[in-house]
């Protein structure tokens, strides 16, 4: 029997102290014609035995900094397909630039902001090819005021780099409708910002917002928004100084097949709705959100 699936890792966290935005999970789409990953063609359906067991993780989002990078995903997987957990974003971190980029992954971090000094902006992490895409820089505001987070890469977007005072936006996510109608996941968390009239800066900025499908928002005030859970989404970086980044959105995998077949779940494997028929297609699908291991018959 022929399997279609969407397979998408944990998402990345936010950085603390306007820290970067946390890198969306990596995506593998096999549904229809939709997009895979960073925008690539949609992969091939597996072929799958019934009444044999196989293995499916389903990865948790990072958590989020305090004063440092926020950490990555873990990666999900179904059978042989396996998605890359999303980068964390970058903290302010203490000395150099490299000290705040953001950590690659299925789609990158975005790089951490900084203190009131001289260092240079840092880089937003990178994504894993045919699987996400990358995070933003850092800003480059004068040498008194406090840069700014960049965004965490999403599946359909790159994060944005931050500007000036204006903090990275996270990227947007993909849509499918592999579940019978169209939804939007991994999106990128947007970068921290700060208040900026408590430190003699000018107007208070927001922080940078969440991409579409779940992406959290950056602070400007605390504690960046954390990703959308079983969405993969990246969480938002967190306020300058007292700001913890938001966590990363856990994971899912969605399988599509024949409504002929019907699914068992095991050895902790679950799903909230549990299988579901797809109207007159002839297909069922289901969303399983937690590890264990499925069979057919």
């Amino acid at each position: 029997m022929s399997v279609e699936y969407l397979v998408i890792a944990g998402g990345g966290a936010g950085g603390g102290d306007t820290g970067g935005g946390g890198g969306a999970g990596g995506y593998k789409n096999s549904y229809s014609s939709e997009s895979s990953g960073a925008n690539s063609s949609s992969l091939d359906a597996l072929t799958i035995s019934p009444a044999t067991s196989y293995n499916v993780v389903v990865g948790a989002g990072g958590s989020g900094g305090s004063g440092t990078n926020g950490t990555s995903g873990n990666n999900s997987s179904f059978s042989t397909v396996e998605s890359t957990g999303g980068g964390g974003g970058g903290g302010i971190g203490t000395d150099t630039a490299s000290a705040r980029n953001g950590a690659n992954g299925g789609s990158g971090g975005g790089a951490g902001g900084r203190g009131n000094d001289s260092a240079a902006p840092a880089s937003g992490g990178t994504g894993t090819p045919l699987q996400g895409l990358a995070g933003g820089t850092s800003g480059s505001s004068p040498a008194s005021c406090i840069r700014t987070g960049g965004g965490g890469g999403g599946q359909g977007a790159a994060g944005t780099n931050a500007s000036g005072q204006t903090a990275g936006v996270g990227g947007n996510g993909l849509a499918s409708s592999i579940t019978g109608s169209s939804v939007t996941r991994a999106g990128g968390g947007g970068g921290g910002n700060t208040r900026y009239s408590i430190y003699g800066c000018g107007a208070d900025q927001p922080g940078g917002a969440g991409g579409s499908g779940g992406g959290g928002a950056g602070s400007n005030s605390g504690t960046g928004t954390a990703g959308t859970q079983y969405t993969g989404s990246g969480g938002g970086g967190g306020q300058y100084n007292v700001g913890t980044g938001g966590n990363g959105g856990k994971g899912v995998v969605i399988l599509r097949y024949p409504d002929s077949y019907s699914i068992t779940l095991s050895g902790g494997a679950a799903s909230t709705s549990g299988e579901q028929t797809d109207g007159s297609t002839g297909y069922k699908y289901i969303q399983i959100e937690s590890t264990g291991t499925v069979s057919f018959s």
